[in-house]
């Protein structure tokens, strides 16, 4: 089972739920490219990260190869400083410390913690397109307006499921960053 990253609901408000997620540690990749694309092209590396690919600072049991780190979701992508410049990252287990969690072997892969936040999430089903998740920031962006809130940092596009699953049973959200 995989697990997802932890959020406590402060209120809903019309088209959207206002959250407080903890702070949390992450695994991230800069990436350039089409949304789709750089979505593909970061998730090699975090997934190999999550896989095994990452040096451990302690062995967990004698005689064993590189710690394997569970899989998380979602996967998030946020636009970076420049157009078609993205960052993605992997939510980390919250069994990890940043001094327990392995370090990467690539060296794309980085980590940090990610402090205590509030943030505006809209829920949706559908294709991990460009245009469906622009759409919805759109509307999110204009209900947290509406609702008297302010916008702190970049959009973040989130991705729970497998590619494999069916495009119309997918769980996706658009998540921004909300001012205290």
């Amino acid at each position: 089972m995989t697990e997802q990253q932890p959020y406590r609901v402060v209120a809903r408000h019309p088209g959207f739920e206002l959250r407080r997620y903890p702070a949390h540690l992450v695994a991230e990749v800069r990436a350039e490219g089409e949304f789709e694309q750089a979505a593909l092209d970061a998730f090699g590396p975090l997934g190999a990260y999550v896989g095994g690919a990452n040096r451990s600072r302690q062995a967990i049991a004698p005689g064993t190869g590189p710690e394997t780190i569970a899989l998380t979701a979602p996967f998030l992508q946020e636009e970076g400083d420049r157009p078609d410049h993205w960052l993605a990252w992997l939510v980390m287990p919250a069994g990890f410390t940043p001094d327990t969690l392995p370090e990467p072997a690539d060296p794309r892969v980085h980590t940090r913690v990610v402090p205590e936040q509030l943030a505006a999430a809209v829920r949706f089903a559908g294709r991990w397109t460009a245009r469906a998740f622009d759409r919805r920031a759109t509307a999110l962006g204009r209900a947290v307006t509406a609702a008297g809130l302010r916008p702190t940092g970049a959009v973040r596009y989130a991705r729970f499921d497998r590619p494999w699953k069916p495009w119309f049973l997918r769980h996706n959200e658009v998540v921004l960053p909300i001012a205290e």
